[in-house]
């Protein structure tokens, strides 16, 4: 941290571009892991790098770097630094893709800069980005979701500020039950009062465990009442909460959420054989790109295929066999693509079609930002922003160096789901491994238009 906090200091980012071995593009779709340890090293780095590869191929020797001074930038980054002690990279001013026009927008305000700490857990990612407007249920969730902050405390500190959590959030539902209940669809009324009957009893459970300084006891029933809470704010959902633009209203569409269970065959690792990630696919903010990868999974067309990249970076997968680079509909035996999806937090649906670089966007926050590790997106190609296809990657890093929603990939590909199981062993997966079936265990129901059951 202490490189960061100088007026002197050089602020080193990297511009993701996609191309054939490089990021979130097609084989076209992966991201080049030397532009993200330039990114990642950018402490120790005097240059800001814009890194910019011959579009479907990439040769290292080939590779053309543009240097970027922004010394009055990097003075007042490095002073909203020190102020807020944020340990990401806020959106800066880069220039996006080579263009004839760069855009240099101005830095973020110091509003958005010292914000907060970033959210990782996938799970709590997921709770903030329903569709729903409910103080009361928030106010018992946040709590809770704090535990995990007083369990880094030493000692029995660390119990006493679990216990002080616990009783801020009973104290919360008994005082809003009411108002959570009145938030919860109609139809769902029942299981919602039968959720918060559990969450009541489960709250004075974890208060005894506390007090009783049982912390191992602590986190498993964090998450069951965790899961409760995010089950209620589920029940709030009535029906899809917007119309998909008209365009793209015929493609398959996941107007909800989806849970799939990947099972991978892990090969020359001695410590690891097959392993089976839990993905929560979010079709309220991705409609289309989560009802594309639904529709696929449906096809069986990732069974059977293997891991392409997996470079510390991000892992990546869904470049079929053959000269195409994506998913051909053999209905059309043409490419299906679709449209970069991104829904902006505060918006009522997803921007298409372009980058929030592109709409000028440069402070807007995404709904599903890259914070988690096992963030899943869409690959595209490198200068079309509707290219999407069948091509999907996992980031392997948390957002040390990416505060929430305020990090170089958001805005820029389409994120549209994260691992909420056994997401630590994607680090393990190698190119080569091998995606033995992709199953959906729930959700199905949320899936419209799918051409999977059309007989091309």
């Amino acid at each position: 941290m202490a490189l960061l906090l100088s007026c002197h200091c050089q602020y080193s980012c990297t511009s993701f571009i996609t191309s054939k071995s490089n990021f979130p593009t097609t084989s076209i779709n992966r991201i080049h892991s030397s532009n993200y340890q330039k990114f990642t090293t950018f402490a120790s780095n005097s240059k800001c790098l814009v890194t910019k590869q011959k579009a479907n191929t990439f040769n290292p020797k080939e590779c053309i770097e543009k240097t970027s001074m922004f010394s009055l930038k990097e003075c007042a980054l490095s002073i909203a630094l020190a102020i807020g002690l944020v340990t990401g990279v806020p959106t800066m001013g880069y220039p996006a893709y080579a263009t004839s026009n760069p855009i240099n927008p101005a830095l973020s305000d110091l509003s958005v800069l010292i914000s907060g700490p970033p959210i990782k857990d996938p799970n709590a990612l997921l709770r903030y980005a329903l569709p729903i407007d409910n103080k009361a249920i928030r106010e018992v969730q946040k709590p809770l979701e704090d535990i995990t902050d007083s369990l880094k405390i030493s000692g029995n500190r660390a119990l006493d500020s679990v216990e002080r959590n616990v009783k801020q959030a009973s104290r919360a539902l008994k005082q809003g039950k009411a108002m959570i209940l009145s938030g919860v669809a109609e139809s769902k009324r029942e299981n919602g009062k039968d959720l918060l009957n559990k969450l009541e009893v489960g709250l004075d459970e974890l208060q005894k465990i506390a007090a009783e300084k049982n912390r191992d006891a602590v986190v498993p029933k964090q998450k069951e009442l965790l899961q409760y809470v995010g089950s209620v704010e589920e029940d709030m959902v009535d029906g899809f909460p917007y119309e998909v633009p008209e365009e793209y209203r015929n493609m398959p569409l996941l107007k909800g959420r989806a849970t799939v269970d990947m099972k991978v065959k892990v090969k020359d690792n001695p410590n690891v054989d097959e392993c089976v990630f839990r993905i929560v696919l979010d079709g309220y903010n991705a409609p289309v790109t989560a009802g594309n990868f639904v529709d696929l999974v449906e096809r069986h067309f990732y069974d059977g295929m293997e891991i392409q990249r997996a470079d510390g970076f991000v892992v990546q997968t869904g470049d079929p066999e053959g000269p195409a680079e994506g998913f051909i509909d053999p209905s059309t035996e043409k490419p299906r693509t679709i449209p970069l999806e991104i829904m902006v937090e505060g918006d009522k649906a997803p921007v298409y079609g372009e980058t929030l670089e592109e709409l000028g966007l440069y402070k807007a926050q995404t709904k599903l930002p890259f914070n988690a590790f096992g963030t899943m997106a869409m690959a595209r190609e490198e200068f079309e922003d509707n290219s999407g296809s069948s091509q999907v990657f996992w980031l392997l890093k948390e957002s040390e160096l990416t505060p929430s929603n305020a990090n170089i990939l958001d805005g820029r590909y389409a994120v549209f789901g994260y691992v909420t199981e056994n997401e630590d062993f994607l680090a393990d997966l190698k190119v080569g491994d091998v995606i033995e079936s992709v199953q959906v265990v729930s959700g199905l129901d949320n899936l419209v238009n799918p051409s999977y059951k059309i007989v091309g």
